[in-house]
């Protein structure tokens, strides 16, 4: 039997106290790179290994 939603409530909390987001962004999309190309690294090894059955 599927599942309905309804209503969906999602709460968040903004914090002003930030001096600036530049460094922060720059960090973000670095890691972001890094979890990436981690992630397709991953999936090539999957791969690889599927091909070896």
């Amino acid at each position: 039997m599927p599942i309905e939603i309804k209503e969906l409530h999602i709460k968040i909390n903004v914090n002003g106290d930030e001096q600036s987001n530049a460094p922060r962004d720059t960090q973000s999309v670095g890691k972001a790179e890094r979890i990436v190309k981690a992630a397709v690294e991953e999936v090539m090894r999957i791969e690889s290994r599927k091909k070896e059955r």
